[in-house]
């Protein structure tokens, strides 16, 4: 190879800049305005949605019952105002069915006992026994 060629593909034949075919700053600035301009609007119309579906819902309710009204007392079964203390009054009520002697119905005879005593009963007599010839049927 001449010495000439060699001296020629060494040095730079190009200025250094940037790449002429990209997009322009203008370009650029636009688009972004464009997007907020997209955005703002959906925003905005989003926003007016909601608030006329927001009047027509309350313009579609269903009134006030007559009940709720008048204050009258609300008929069974009602809404529990504290679960815990109406769950042990029922418990003790329970209980104290459950630990004490009374009638069931006086005029059969039925009677209750409490749950210990009717245990030492048991405990005592057995409870009753099939026959065996009932058993093998």
């Amino acid at each position: 190879m001449p010495e000439s060629e060699l001296r020629h593909d060494t040095t730079m034949d190009h200025q250094v800049g940037h790449e002429l075919s990209d997009l322009k700053p203008g370009y650029i600035a636009l688009f972004g305005i464009v997007l907020m301009a997209i955005i703002g609007a959906a925003a905005v119309i989003t926003s007016l949605l909601i608030y006329f579906k927001a009047a027509e819902q309350s313009r579609q309710e269903t009134p006030i019952p007559r009940l709720a009204r008048e204050r009258e007392p609300t008929p069974e079964p009602r809404l529990q105002i504290d679960a815990h203390s109406e769950l042990r009054q029922m418990r003790a009520a329970e209980e104290a069915t459950l630990n004490s002697y009374g009638w069931v119905d006086k005029d059969s005879g039925r009677v209750r006992i409490p749950i210990e005593r009717a245990m030492e009963i048991l405990a005592k007599k057995g409870l009753p026994a099939r026959k065996q010839e009932e058993r093998a049927r």
